[in-house]
């Protein structure tokens, strides 16, 4: 950690708080995160068809990263709840992979950032397409999931390489 540099979910005596935000300015704030599903080519051609069991995978993966967006505050500890005002989950067919690359963007003019909004519409959509066609591919791999880029806010601009 850099010198002068401190967590802000710690109180000073070094316990588990939820920051303050209070004072912040409330400002339009963007995040995109990224991850895969890596599969077998037999199970991605199932996924483009169309032909799961279970139905529509990306349909349904996507409905679930919108709604996974909106409820991060939920799942994780001292996150603040916010007012979306966007999520989008994009998951596109790769078969170089092969599997689905899984892209959201949540913005939110507020006085905290949507990073970890971003980053669980991610998951819980690689988790969906996971459990949409497991039965057929269990060796499946959730991977890569990051932060890709975000915007606004007192830490400014950050663009993964």
């Amino acid at each position: 950690m850099a010198s002068g540099t401190r967590l802000t979910h710690l109180d000073a005596q070094g316990q588990a708080n939820m920051v303050d935000v209070s004072a912040k300015p409330a400002t339009e704030r963007v995040a995109v995160a990224e991850g895969r599903v890596v599969m077998k080519p037999e199970t991605l051609a199932i996924v483009q068809a169309g032909e799961a069991k279970k139905g529509d995978v990306l349909g349904t993966a996507r409905i679930a990263g919108i709604m996974a967006a909106k409820r991060a505050h939920e799942l994780i500890p001292l996150c603040h709840p916010l007012l979306i005002s966007k999520v989008s989950v994009e998951i596109d067919p790769d078969e170089a992979l092969p599997g689905v690359t899984v892209r959201a963007t949540v913005k939110v003019t507020g006085q905290t950032g949507v990073e970890m909004e971003a980053l669980t519409a991610v998951s819980v959509a690689c988790l969906t397409v996971y459990d949409m066609v497991k039965a057929v591919d269990r060796g499946m791999r959730i991977e890569a999931i990051r932060v890709m880029e975000k915007a606004g806010g007192a830490s400014g601009s950050y663009r993964a390489e």
